[in-house]
């Protein structure tokens, strides 16, 4: 006899709303990181701060990451354990990129934060519920 969860449809939206936060939060950084690589002017850096880096090295960053996090977003949908794992790994990426950045962009960087840790926790919590 196998131990069967009890399945709500509140998990299946839960991991819907995670691919599709990711999916969108993925594009919103990866607009993000364009505008710091196609203008240096478009975020203001403050005057001292100690993880001062070039912004067109936070633009490859930002990019790169939107990207990844946008593709774990639509793989998610395919229900595998890895595209849960690869969702939660490029979130938890997105949590400390944007942590840093958030002297340059405040309130922004706190959003996709927020979005970030709904994400985990839909992924962690009620991700099994798409398998099956």
């Amino acid at each position: 006899m196998r131990n069967e969860r009890m399945e709500s449809p509140w998990a299946v939206t839960f991991i819907f709303y995670a691919g599709i936060m990711m999916v969108m939060g993925g594009i919103f950084e990866a607009i993000q990181g364009l505008a710091a690589l196609l203008d240096d002017s478009f975020f203001a850096a403050p005057p001292r701060y100690a993880f001062t880096m070039d912004l067109t090295v936070w633009g490859w960053v930002h990019l790169i990451l939107g990207l990844l996090v946008a593709a774990a977003g639509v793989y998610l949908f395919v229900g595998k354990l890895w595209a849960r794992l690869v969702g939660i790994a490029a979130a938890v990426l997105g949590i400390v990129a944007n942590f840093v950045f958030i002297p340059y962009y405040p309130i922004w960087s706190i959003l996709i934060i927020a979005l970030d840790l709904l994400v985990i926790w839909a992924l962690a919590f009620h991700g099994r519920e798409l398998e099956e």
